[in-house]
Order: C-alpha cells, then structure tokens, then sequence
C-alpha cells in the first residue's frame, strides 16, 4: 500500500477530517479543492526524430533545459480543474497560486482546501507576497485541511497529477516553460468544459477497518 512510518492520534485526526469532507455532498457555496505540485524535467531531442508507420520515432538521448513546477488545482466533484506552470515552487508563486484559486470561486462562503505539509503552504507565504493585509484576508478565504505526514495519498489533487502524465505529458518532450503550459492548460481546459470528476472511493469506513488491520499486524 502506502509508506507510513507512523500512525499516530495527529495522523488519524488529520485523515478522517479529510475523508470525512470528501463523503460530504457536494456544495457549490462549500467547494472542497485539493492542491498538490509536480516537478517537469524540460527536454528536447538531441536529434530529430522522424514519422514512420506506427507512430514518431525519437532518439533515446536528449537535451535538458531545467525544470518547470506544475501546480495542480482540482474540485473532483465539481468537475473543475486548473494547472498552472511556473519556474519555480517559491513563496510567490505559491501565493499567486491561491489568489488564481480563490478568484476562480469569487462568491463562496469558504473554499476547503486539502493540500500537503510543504514549508511555503502557509499564510506567511501570502504576507511575504501581498503585505499583512491583503494576505491574511486572501488567506481567510480558505479553510485548510492539511494530510497527514506522508499521506499525500489522501490528496485528490495527486490524481489528477496522474492522469496529467499518463494522458497528457506520456513521453513528450517540452523545451520551455511556455510549450509544457500551452499543453496543459488545453488539457484541462478540455476537461473542465466535460465536468471531468474523480471518483473517490476510499471512504471514513474503509479507513477504520484498514487501522485494525494495520493495528493487527504490530
């Protein structure tokens, strides 16, 4: 299954508030929106590649030119989802990551966010950025449920992450920041206009039965 070191009262607490929120009913005033990041080796081909019957034939070698970030927004029941690409993970562009999130959902009552325990996903990222002000009001707008340690698993957001490699980058090169966004912003765009939804299966009751076996087993 999954690597986890420990399963303490913080982890089970933190776990069950998620699970428990995603077997909530959907509430467009009460989004539930997970956030996860991705980072993409920018490559090109070393040489050109060439067409023949059964699809592009590339050479195995190829140039590097650095690394993009890939924030991934997704609202799995709602059927809307973003990526945005920056050069880096920063403060800042974690910050401007939640300013696009939260202007995507203008009029809610608070958007639950799930998101993992990475050292820029705070509200000091948002004061860094914005100024005291403007950050700590950005920031209220979102209730924040952190995962458990090393359960990012439990981000729904890392799904969505999945299906971006394996049905949208698969082995393609991208040499700038700019073509890798080009790519991915029509990906999910395509998407967001079907009402793409992901099918969370794994639910408060699977958890509890699954730390009786975990507590059986030590």
């Amino acid at each position: 299954m999954w690597c986890i070191p420990r399963v303490d009262d913080e982890f089970k607490r933190r776990m069950h508030e998620i699970l428990d929120l995603y077997e909530k009913p959907y509430d467009a005033q009460l989004p539930v929106v997970c956030l996860d990041e991705k980072l993409v080796e920018l490559r090109s081909d070393a040489r050109e590649g060439y067409h023949a019957e059964g699809g592009y034939r590339r050479d195995y070698e190829y140039q590097r030119h650095g690394t993009a970030n890939v924030f991934m927004i997704t609202d799995p029941k709602g059927g809307r989802h973003w990526a945005r690409v920056t050069a880096r993970r920063t403060k800042r562009d974690f910050a401007h990551a939640m300013a696009f999130l939260a202007a995507r959902y203008p009029s809610v009552i608070t958007i639950h966010l799930v998101m993992d325990n990475l050292n820029t996903h705070t509200e000091a990222s948002l004061i860094e950025t914005f100024g005291v002000e403007r950050g700590r009001r950005l920031w209220a707008r979102f209730s924040v449920h952190y995962t458990p340690k090393h359960a990012s698993w439990l981000d729904q957001a890392e799904i969505a992450l999945a299906v971006t490699t394996r049905c949208c980058l698969g082995k393609r090169r991208f040499a700038t920041i700019d073509a890798l966004r080009h790519t991915l912003v029509r990906f999910w765009a395509a998407r967001r206009k079907l009402r793409w939804k992901i099918d969370w299966k794994w639910t408060a009751t699977d958890a509890k039965k699954w730390l009786k076996t975990l507590k059986s087993q030590h």
